[in-house]
This record gives C-alpha cells, structure tokens and sequence, in this order.
C-alpha cells in the first residue's frame, strides 16, 4: 500500500489543477446561465433579484479559479456563497440535501473550502505569477 500511495501522490499536485479547472467551469456555466442565458437561459434581468449578484459572483469567482488565479481568496468567496445559498435557498425546504436539491451547493461549498486550503494546484496562474514576483525582487 505504501508504494501505491507514493506512486499517486506524486500526482496529486496535477490532479489537484484537473479538479480545480473542473469545479470552476462548471461554477461559470452557473454564472453565465444567469446572467447571459448561456448555455441555458433564460438570464436574469440585471439587478432584478438576489440569483442576479449571486450569478455575478458565480461567474467571477468561476472564472478565476478555473484559471488559478486568486484561487483561494476567490473559492472562499465561492464557498460561502453556497453556503449562503444552502442555508436561504435549500434548507427551508427540508434538512437533507437530497429532499432540497441542494446537493449542488454542499458539493460546491465543500469543493471550493478544499481549494481554499490546498491550493489551486500545480498548473494554477497563482503560482507562475508568484514567480514572476520573486523574478522581479
């Protein structure tokens, strides 16, 4: 088991950029489902309710970390988000994510809090501008 394990963790910086891009696109496409209709719509008018600063953070926050680009900062925005998100949206309508829908958020929530702790990974754009600076000093 040992040698399994040293085998895999060799890859988890990779793996760990793999579930980043993933977890921020499909965040984006949230994003962009509400405010442009893309690629289901209808969009949210803009300013209209909650759901339309909800879908500006979605997509923002999407955007960076899917580039690892703040990464951190931005999933812990994200993250609490979807627990606002949870708490307003789901819980109301029952204690068990599987009886709210509010699946989707507990799985962002969570997905985003990992990435606030690990990092965006070893093809994130945090780490070559990190290098850039320590160039440049």
């Amino acid at each position: 088991m040992t040698n399994l394990n040293a085998r895999l963790n060799r890859y988890t910086p990779a793996v760990l950029s793999l579930f980043r891009v993933i977890v921020g696109l499909l965040f984006l496409c949230h994003g962009t489902s509400t405010l442009f209709g893309w690629p289901i719509g209808p969009a949210v008018p803009v300013g209209e309710s909650l759901e339309w600063y909800a879908g500006c953070i979605e997509f923002v926050t999407g955007s960076l970390v899917t580039l690892g680009l703040l990464t951190r900062p931005a999933a812990f925005v994200a993250s609490g988000t979807m627990a606002v998100a949870f708490l307003t949206q789901h819980l109301p309508h029952g204690f068990f994510p599987m009886e709210n829908n509010g699946e989707p958020a507990v799985l962002f929530c969570f997905s985003f809090l990992l990435l606030v702790f690990a990092g965006g990974g070893a093809y994130a754009l945090d780490g070559r501008i990190g290098s850039l600076h320590a160039l440049s000093a």
